[in-house]
């Protein structure tokens, strides 16, 4: 399930990616097929070993761009080891509301990203996720969850203020928002409750498939009820 849209994120095969913050690897997954050079980062030891797996699965079944390569590595997004503009495009999905110093992950970013280059950047929408705490503190009083809830004119203040520009927005996974209400309002920990399972199955029919009767609604409802707001951003190039 990807929340970045690629066809407002200039790649071109043998970019260099930087998935920082990567979880899963949805998003490094996704820069690989297209043939980029993936570097992936995270802190979780468990989240960089499964993703290092997958990229190797990919390899084996031949589903990555001829031009691609892709690595794995545990670190730390606000002390990252790579020289500045080592990356054409770096990718920031769900990880700044999880980080206190958020100003230093995306001083981290603009650094390494060469001039010219672009960012995308997604948080949870203030909306929605003002809901789940709402209804919820389980949602994100836990371990390494969510410690603030941006607004828009917020987060763009931040990232104008680090030296970047915005190229465009848009928002999300309209169809995930009433899915994590229901969680919260039953208990984020309940796996039983009947009707989260019910909607549970609709959503991985929708990632799985991507029917028609779900794509286009969730299409039309992203403006309103959208959970992830996305951002897309530019790094200027220094005059000659």
């Amino acid at each position: 399930m990807l929340t970045i849209d690629f066809a407002k994120l200039p790649l071109k095969p043998g970019d260099r990616a930087l998935d920082l913050g990567c979880g899963a690897g949805r998003h490094a997954f996704e820069l690989y097929r297209r043939g980029a050079k993936v570097t992936a980062v995270d802190l979780n030891p468990a989240d960089i070993a499964q993703v290092k797996d997958m990229f190797a699965a990919m390899d084996a079944a031949g589903e990555t761009g001829t031009a691609g390569t892709a690595i794995a590595l545990r670190g730390d997004a606000r002390r990252l080891p790579f020289a500045d503009g080592s990356f054409d495009v770096v990718v920031l999905s769900e990880v700044l509301e999880h980080i206190p110093d958020d100003r230093a992950v995306i001083a981290e970013a603009q650094r390494v990203l060469a001039p010219g280059g672009m960012l995308a950047v997604t948080v949870p929408r203030w909306w929605p996720e003002r809901i789940c705490w709402a209804l919820s503190d389980a949602y994100h009083q836990v371990e390494g969850g969510h410690i603030r809830i941006y607004r828009r004119g917020q987060l763009l203040a931040r990232l104008r203020a680090a030296g970047f520009t915005p190229k465009g927005t848009h928002h999300a996974h309209a169809l995930h928002s009433p899915y994590w209400w229901l969680k919260c309002l039953v208990g984020p920990d309940d796996e039983q409750a009947r009707l989260p399972q019910l909607y549970h199955r609709l959503l991985v029919h929708d990632i799985m498939h991507r029917p028609w009767w779900t794509r286009i609604p969730e299409r039309l409802l992203n403006p309103l009820v959208g959970k992830s707001f996305v951002v897309y951003l530019g790094k200027e190039k220094v005059p000659a």
